[in-house]
């Protein structure tokens, strides 16, 4: 009798841990770091929208289950072809960086599912990126509005994704082809442009140092002006008579004669 119920509780041990091990992926569950899951409850309530699960190991119920969303910034690039204001034809290339709002993924889950990329973002940026490039003309484009029309594109993006629970990090413009012919006559208009600026910069220079030297002869002539004002005859006769006094006493060889001249100074005469 013990050896029967011996036996009979082994098989059922048994069986216990082949049904453990059958469910094991069904009741035990580890969410990685930078995860998030959302619990759908089949017998009780459907999809727990507010109990979010977070990184670690968790015990579910095996009738239940748990939809894993990557909650990091993830990047998805798209190239499209847009009109330009004058209709030409451009081909543009963005990246863009986006994730879903972490304790919003339950109504992500109930109301667009995990290809919210395809179903949402795509979608909306290029609706966006159209409308955005038909205001401007190529050559903007290509050289002076493209900060501005990347800051417009990412702006228009997230407002529109951001009422499905999706947060976009930014959008950048990677690349933009115009037509051979258009582009190079942008190109030519640039390098007129830069020489015209190069030229305009070269005649302001030289304007200001035209304008320096006019102010430099003006200081010059207001000088002498002063000068010759402050130079009467007297003045001149007492530097006329330092001069011969201090000759005077010199060693070296030489001929005073005092009184000489229409204004009589002294006139020197060397060897």
């Amino acid at each position: 009798m013990n050896q029967s119920k011996l036996m009979s509780f082994g098989a059922i041990f048994f069986i216990a841990i082949i049904l453990l091990v059958a469910l094991s992926n069904s009741l035990f569950l580890t969410i990685d770091p930078g995860q998030r899951g959302v619990l759908f409850k089949r017998f009780s309530g459907g999809l727990d929208k507010e109990n979010i699960y977070k990184q670690g190991f968790h015990v579910i119920a095996p009738w239940n289950k748990v939809y894993i969303y990557d909650v990091r910034v993830n990047e998805a690039f798209e190239k499209m072809q847009v009109l330009s204001k004058n209709g030409l034809n451009i081909t543009i290339e963005l990246s863009l960086r986006y994730f879903p709002e972490p304790e919003k993924i339950g109504d992500l889950h109930e109301n667009v599912g995990d290809r919210y990329l395809q179903r949402i973002i795509v979608p909306e940026i290029r609706a966006a990126t159209r409308e955005v490039i038909g205001k401007y003309f190529p050559e903007e484009l290509y050289s002076s509005k493209r900060e501005s029309i990347q800051t417009e594109i990412y702006e228009r993006t997230r407002d529109a994704v951001s009422k499905k629970d999706i947060i976009i990090d930014a959008v950048l413009i990677r690349d933009i082809e115009l037509p051979e012919t258009v582009k190079g006559a942008i190109e030519e208009k640039l390098e007129a442009e830069q020489a015209a600026l190069k030229f305009e910069y070269i005649l302001q220079q030289e304007t200001q140092e035209a304008e320096r030297k006019i102010i430099e002869a003006q200081a010059k002539a207001e000088s002498n002006r002063i000068l010759n004002a402050s130079l009467t005859d007297n003045i001149l006769r007492d530097k006329g008579i330092e001069a011969t006094l201090e000759l005077s006493n010199s060693p070296n060889s030489k001929v005073i004669i005092v009184g000489g001249g229409d204004n009589g100074l002294p006139l020197i005469i060397g060897n």
